[in-house]
This record gives C-alpha cells, structure tokens and sequence, in this order.
C-alpha cells in the first residue's frame, strides 16, 4: 500500500468554463477520526447528465437541485461535477482501511470524505464493474417508480447504459417481455447480451404495458408514446437540460389514455420511500453488480490524464458508440 502519510494534494477535474475541462492540483485535507481518505482506482462518466454539465446546459432554475453530493464551485463553471467513483480506503476505521469502496464524488485521485459517504464493495463485484452503481442506482428507482408487473410487454426507448440497465432488471421479472428500442444496429447484440430483444424505432413492437423513455431525444418519446398501450405509462427517464422538447400530445394520446410520468434518481421512488433510504438501495444496486454480464456495458477506457479530452469528445457529435466510459487512475 502506498505511503499516504505525506500526501497533502490531488489532482481533480474541473470545468473550466462550458465547453473545456482541465486538471487542477487542490489541497487534500488531513482526515479527522470520523472521515476516510480514498486513493481513485476508476470513475465513470454520465453519458447525460455530465454532457450536458460540460456543455454548460444546466438551467439555472436547476442549479441547486443538479448538485452533485461533493460538488465545488457552481453552474456553469467553474465546477468540479461527477458522482461515480471506486477507490480503495488507505486511512480510515479498522474495518474499511485497504477495501475498494464507491463514492459518489467527481473525478479526482485522492479525496477526503465522511466514512458513511462510502459505500464497501461487496467481496463478488470488481472495483473496475463497480462504476456501473450510479446508473444501476437509477435504474432500480426507474423500476420503482414504473411498477411493472408479472407478464408486461416493456419497451425501453434509447439502449444507453441506463436504458439497457432498465432492460437488464426488468427482463428478470417472471414472464416479462423486453424490447430494446434504439437508433443504433449495433445495440442489439449488447441488448441480447444483456437478455433483451431489440428493434429500430420503425420496427418495434407496439402495445407495450409499460414504456421506458431513455434516449434524451424528441424523437426517442415520440416513438414511446406511439408504442404505448391503452392506459399504458410512459415513464421518462431522460433529463434534457435547457433544451425544449417537442411531444406529441395529441393524435392518439387522450383517446388512449395514456400516462406520461417522470423518474428522477435524486428521491427514492414514492412506493419505497417510506421503508427504503439512499444507502439500502446503493446497497442493493452493489449487490446486483456481481453479474458479469454487465462488464458488456463499459465499452470505452482512458486514463485520467486523458480525462478532459475525453469529455469534449464525449459532448461532441460522433460519440454515439460509446456506453459507459470508464477512467482509470494511476
């Protein structure tokens, strides 16, 4: 294990201003008796909401609610944003020093932060899958908040890795059928990995009892609600930033009576919350990352120095192939 004992900085990634990140080195305080100093070993970017940081689309009416828990500076920029992290703990309480843990703090190679801001792997689940616990975090309160039932017909609109992790669950529901629905030919052989039939828009299947919309697209909801069933739910999944969505509420919308619902991870679900906090469901979503099979969701790998070139290819047109992008520290 490295010597920590004279380590005083890190090195962490800021968004200078929209549009440019850059690495900076930032004080590293001493931990106090009831906080863990976390050495990095892999982050993970937010296709969506991280994109839309970096481009500087965060309205400014969500500004305080779209911090992340270890956010510093503020929106637009400039801001240090991320809440995917894996380390191993080198100082802290007997039973967690030398353990990998996730943290949902941003992309920085060393950090200080309360013990129970961490979360210990379970011993069955790689630190380098573990990067998958935010997304799959959203996932299950996706699920929760749909309510699906045994024997649905669920189509999930955008195969991204929170789209194919909604596929992932649901599929596991007795009797369920799960169709992937995405732009992109070369999602289906990562649904039909992942257990998910898959079809382009123009193809799905249609009458589904429950839609997932996960393709941060007009297009994308357009296409869940033409999928939907009667008295069907369209729960929306996507968060959009400043931009303005066009939904087609009319056509057959009313006669079907159709609901359009919205999920977002920052609460637990309505039906759960009353038994359920924050740190039982990560613990949850950790616990379901033993499946390997989820190691097919992290297509991309860069090292830390690489970061910022990283997120401006990622913000860019063109980066469509990439699932989730994994960063690795030194």
């Amino acid at each position: 294990m490295p010597d920590t004992t004279a380590l005083s900085t890190a090195q962490a990634c800021w968004l200078a201003e929209p549009g440019r990140a850059e690495l900076r080195t930032e004080p590293l305080p001493v931990p106090t008796d009831s906080q863990v100093l976390v050495r990095s070993l892999h982050s993970a970017i937010s296709r969506g909401t991280e994109t839309l940081v970096f481009r500087g689309e965060v309205p400014a009416s969500e500004w305080e609610r779209m911090r992340a828990p270890f956010q510093a500076g503020h929106f637009p920029a400039p801001v240090k944003y991320g809440y995917s992290n894996v380390g191993v703990v080198e100082q802290g309480p007997d039973n967690l020093r030398g353990l990998p843990v996730f943290c949902l703090f941003p992309h920085q190679t060393h950090y200080v932060v309360p013990v129970e801001a961490v979360h210990a792997l379970p011993p069955n689940v790689p630190p380098a899958r573990a990067v998958l616990a935010a997304n799959l975090e959203t996932a299950i309160n996706a699920l929760w908040d749909a309510a699906p039932r045994v024997g649905d017909r669920i189509a999930v609109v955008g195969g991204g890795v929170v789209g194919l992790l909604v596929a992932w669950l649901a599929g596991r529901l007795p009797g369920c059928q799960v169709q992937v629905v995405d732009t992109q030919p070369a999602r289906r052989a990562v649904a039909a990995h992942l257990g998910a039939d898959f079809a382009l828009p123009e193809a799905a299947t249609g009458d589904a009892d429950l839609v997932v919309h996960a393709s941060g697209r007009s297009e994308g909801l357009a296409t869940a609600l033409r999928l939907a069933a009667f008295e069907a739910t369209v729960l929306e999944l996507s968060w959009y930033g400043e931009r303005m969505v066009s939904v087609p509420l009319g056509g057959a919308f009313h006669s079907r009576r159709l609901t359009l619902k919205s999920s977002q991870v920052g609460q637990v679900a309505a039906a759960q919350r009353s038994r359920w906090d924050y740190r039982r469901r990560m613990g949850l979503a950790l616990s379901l990352l033993a499946d390997a099979t989820l190691d097919a969701l992290i297509t991309d790998t860069a090292p830390f120095a690489a970061l910022p070139a990283v997120l401006a290819r990622l913000a860019a047109p063109g980066a469509e192939t990439t699932l989730c992008q994994r960063i690795d520290y030194p």
